[in-house]
């Protein structure tokens, strides 16, 4: 048996945000709450959202000042914000952390509680205000996912939160809105979505539901993704990443993400690296180590991606993925933790911790190759240059 959990309103194509008003009504929904971040505020797009709800007699109210990896702090601002008004549902406006944000703000707003108290293992299936999700980058898949993930800042613990609250009840996926973003923020989200795919693919929680969706995301940002770094214009480029990375978060929703995610929050929380970015760093070692543990899968990767012809052999086909994957880095300008200017004292004394937050996870149990403690921190030695 597999139980399965999608947002119930999806418009998705280029043009899709002025739809916002129309799937707001068709949900009974009138009086949104949108949480977004400054530069989304600066470029006016939080504007263009507000007069398009306010054309149709929507008022909205708006924080604008989410942070990247979103913390503990930053959501009490947010949940304080909302509740000087009324307000009957929540809208995340930007890249994962405005839609984490509002996720984390949606359920506090009703139930009350910290997010420390619904961390893993606490699963939170009671729903909170309805979200909405309004991705402008393509990768985090956030707008199709049951999870969100807060950083408590006075640890430097990423805190990863789970259950059907989380799960926006409208995703509106406009590829459009990623026609502006930058090579580097393009490169990482994108091989974050590729990794939501890879990982949900070879997870033990993998189901043919959630296959079919890996796969042909995994195909489309192949494919797509470098065209979409070199022309950031090519529309068709866009609309295949955002497609990919909207399957991909619905596939890892549901199959749950692995070691590649395990050992990225810790990087992201300790170092600050962002959560693309510190995936793309682990995605080709990562991948190299746990091929054994499901080598026709992976082998079905490679296929699917094009990287080998369909008749090739499987241990064949997974080393050409591997090399393919840290020649993908290579083309993309992807840094090591070395290269991009993490201190490597401060790495090697965080070892021990990182290893233990990311098993704490439960995201490494998913893997077909379970690692130890001391197989982790290995790993993260052997990605560091």
């Amino acid at each position: 048996m597999t139980a399965l959990y999608l947002p119930s309103l999806v418009r998705i194509g280029g043009g899709a945000l002025n739809d916002l008003p129309a799937a707001l009504k068709q949900a009974g929904l009138s009086v949104p709450f949108i949480i977004t971040d400054s530069f989304m505020a600066k470029t006016g797009l939080l504007e263009r959202v507000q007069n398009l709800l306010a054309e149709v007699g929507i008022q909205s109210g708006a924080f604008p000042d989410a942070v990247p990896d979103p913390t503990v702090a930053s959501v009490e601002a947010a949940l304080k914000a909302l509740n000087c008004g009324v307000h009957d549902c929540v809208i995340g406006l930007g890249g994962g952390s405005p839609i984490d944000t509002a996720k984390m703000v949606a359920v506090l707003a009703k139930h009350g509680g910290t997010p420390s108290a619904l961390k893993v293992p606490h699963v939170q299936d009671e729903v909170g205000l309805p979200i909405i999700a309004i991705p402008t980058t393509a990768g985090t898949g956030s707008e199709a996912t049951r999870v969100t993930v807060i950083t408590d800042e006075k640890t430097d613990e990423k805190m990863l939160c789970a259950g059907y609250a989380y799960l926006p009840h409208i995703a509106i996926v406009d590829y459009e809105l990623t026609l502006t973003m930058p090579r580097r923020l393009t490169a990482d989200t994108g091989i974050d979505a590729l990794t939501h795919a890879l990982e949900a693919y070879v997870s033990k929680r993998a189901s043919p539901f959630t296959d079919a969706l890996a796969l042909a995301a995994m195909k489309r940002i192949w494919y797509a993704l470098p065209i979409a770094c070199a022309e950031p214009t090519n529309r068709e480029a866009r609309e295949q990443v955002m497609q990919g990375a909207f399957e991909a978060g619905m596939a890892f929703s549901n199959a749950s993400v692995a070691l590649v995610h395990g050992m990225s929050r810790p990087i992201g929380a300790h170092f600050h690296v962002a959560h693309g970015l510190s995936n793309a760093m682990l995605l080709p070692e990562i991948t190299a180590w746990s091929v054994s543990g499901a080598q026709t899968r992976y082998a079905t990767c490679a296929r699917v991606m094009g990287i080998v012809p369909s008749g090739t052999e499987d241990s064949a086909a997974c080393a050409a993925l591997v090399t393919a994957l840290r020649e993908r880095n290579r083309e993309l300008d992807v840094p090591t933790p070395a290269t991009y200017g993490l201190e490597e004292g401060r790495w090697n004394s965080l070892l021990s911790l990182m290893a233990e937050q990311a098993l704490a996870s439960g995201s490494p149990d998913n893997n077909p190759r379970v690692p130890s403690h001391t197989e982790i921190i290995d790993l993260y030695r052997k990605v560091w240059a």
